[in-house]
């Protein structure tokens, strides 16, 4: 990996990503910092897995879970600039399995408690979360997650279905809420990449070959790890305390060579499904922070990544989780949106645009300062993890220290 040095010192940084390995908290970490397209800081943590503690490769292949996304909303808004569909058709129109929706009641206690829905869910609606899907796993006891679960639709377990049956099913289901009225993280993405097929005609890790992958050059990202690359596959574990992401202690969560991605499934999940490596990603990164092109690939305008940077949701609208406070944030077209910041935020991170995975693959922008990160290890749950949190913190004293003296 090629670093442009600057004199600036890292070790902080460097200091405290060490200590939650040493404290057993991760099993690795990978930081990388940018300053433009500019690689100023990377630097991996320990093991490929704890087991044999063998360092963790430059080349490790990491589980992306939800920074797959990102990928799935660049792809139908490159669809969109090919003038296929339109951010405000209703969804029926190409899947029709989302007419005639029904809403559940606000005091609803059973799936059969629904009124009609006032308005079609759109892609616009997909593409910020706001389309009234849900998950399954966020509120397990919830009417909507409860009814998910019972009727097969768990992500987290074995379910492993076409895009388009996954599609058909959860349009048998009422929605959470009026499209467009709130916002809930959901199965919307997965929702995304079925609508990429049915306006490309291809499945969709095909399209996402043809016109991300092989044109950035990112020849280790897919929705499985063949045997050949097993090798670089890191172990995932999981806190030995769900409740307290801060105890010391790890239990493998899934193994390389046996685990969930060892072979081919029939979901291509475009909520969750992608494994990929630092410099896969980093080239999908670069090619968002400069305005869409990266190598002479361009993948989208440099107005149509604006419009995916600016917040879709209704006014008085955020970004919610019963288990994680993230207050100041709103959505875009793929992106989470830091609309205000914190007291202990950097003000430098006003208008950052980001994202990340339950396993701990996180990535953000900040356009206004021209710095970017990317940390990611393998522990679950990792999404809104403190580890996450401290290396955006150091990031930005560190590298944001030369952008506030310009």
């Amino acid at each position: 990996m090629d670093i442009t040095s600057t004199g600036q010192d890292f070790s902080a940084l460097h200091n405290r990503m060490q200590w939650y390995i040493d404290q057993e908290i991760t099993s690795c970490c990978m930081s990388l910092v940018l300053e433009g397209l500019d690689i100023v800081d990377f630097k991996t943590f320990g093991y490929m897995d704890i087991e044999s503690k063998t360092p963790l490769r430059e080349d490790a292949i990491y589980r992306m879970y939800s920074n797959t996304k990102i990928v799935t909303s660049v792809a139908a808004m490159m669809l969109l600039e090919q003038g296929k569909y339109a951010l405000d058709d209703p969804l029926e129109k190409y899947l029709p399995e989302f007419s005639n929706m029904q809403v559940l009641k606000s005091d609803a206690s059973t799936l059969k408690d629904t009124v009609p829905a006032t308005t079609s869910i759109t892609p616009r609606h997909l593409l910020s979360h706001s389309a009234g899907l849900s998950y399954g796993f966020i509120e397990p006891e919830s009417v909507i997650d409860a009814g998910y679960l019972t009727g097969g639709l768990n992500i987290l377990g074995d379910y492993d279905e076409s895009l388009e049956a996954l599609s058909k099913r959860l349009g048998e289901f009422p929605l959470v809420y009026q499209p467009g009225s709130q916002w809930r993280y959901s199965f919307a993405t997965d929702v995304t990449a079925r609508l990429v097929e049915v306006l490309s005609g291809q499945t969709f890790d095909d399209f996402l070959q043809d016109s991300i992958f092989t044109p950035l050059g990112m020849h280790d990202t897919g929705f499985h790890v063949p045997a050949d690359k097993q090798d670089r596959f890191v172990t995932m574990y999981a806190g030995i305390d769900p409740l307290d992401p801060m105890k010391p202690g790890l239990v493998k969560a899934d193994d390389p060579h046996t685990g969930t991605y060892s072979k081919p499934k029939k979901l291509l999940s475009g909520g969750g499904g992608l494994v990929s490596t630092v410099q896969d990603y980093l080239s999908f990164i670069r090619t968002l922070i400069n305005g869409g092109k990266y190598n002479g690939v361009r993948l989208l305008q440099p107005e149509t990544l604006k419009q995916m940077r600016t917040n879709q949701l209704a006014p008085g609208v955020g970004v919610a989780f019963p288990m994680w406070s993230m207050p100041g944030t709103v959505f875009g077209l793929g992106f989470a949106l830091r609309e205000s910041i914190e007291d202990d935020d950097s003000p430098l991170a006003q208008d950052e645009y980001f994202w990340g995975g339950m396993a701990g693959t996180h990535s953000w922008m900040a356009p206004n300062t021209d710095i970017a990160g990317m940390c990611f290890t393998q522990r679950m749950p990792g999404f809104w993890h403190p580890f996450s949190h401290e290396f955006r913190k150091h990031a930005y004293a560190i590298a944001g220290a030369k952008a506030s003296n310009k």
